[in-house]
């Protein structure tokens, strides 16, 4: 009887302990690398949108990361990002030409890898 009493609690405890690590990896848990996902500078606005970019991104998945490559790309001038968490990507309005290899440079200087530019 005891076992069983012993083998419940560690059942318990492990289902505690893992949920948690299968919402974050879904996208949906708290931040693991510190910060706040409240803490976001207001969206970035154009005068106007000559074409839009939508970059593969891979590696985001927390709300910390998300923000880290749309500040990323949003701090080029005349582009604006917005980063779709759960699909793994970002789309980016440009008002101006901008090349491929400055988005893909902005992206990794976030510390993450673009897989595809559309």
């Amino acid at each position: 009887m005891e076992d069983l009493i012993i083998i419940a609690v560690i059942a318990v405890l492990v289902v505690v302990g893992i949920r948690p690590s299968i919402k974050h990896f879904k996208g949906q848990g708290g931040c693991c690398c510190g910060g706040s996902a409240s803490a976001k500078k207001p969206r970035k606005k154009l005068k106007s949108v000559l074409k839009t970019k939508t970059l593969i991104i891979e590696g985001m998945t927390c709300e910390h990361r998300r923000t880290r490559v749309e500040q990323g790309l949003n701090e080029i001038e005349g582009a604006a990002a917005k980063v779709n968490l759960k699909k793994g990507e970002a789309e980016v309005f440009l008002e101006r030409d901008i090349c491929d290899e400055a988005l893909r440079s902005a992206v990794e200087k976030a510390g993450y890898r673009v897989v595809s530019i559309k």
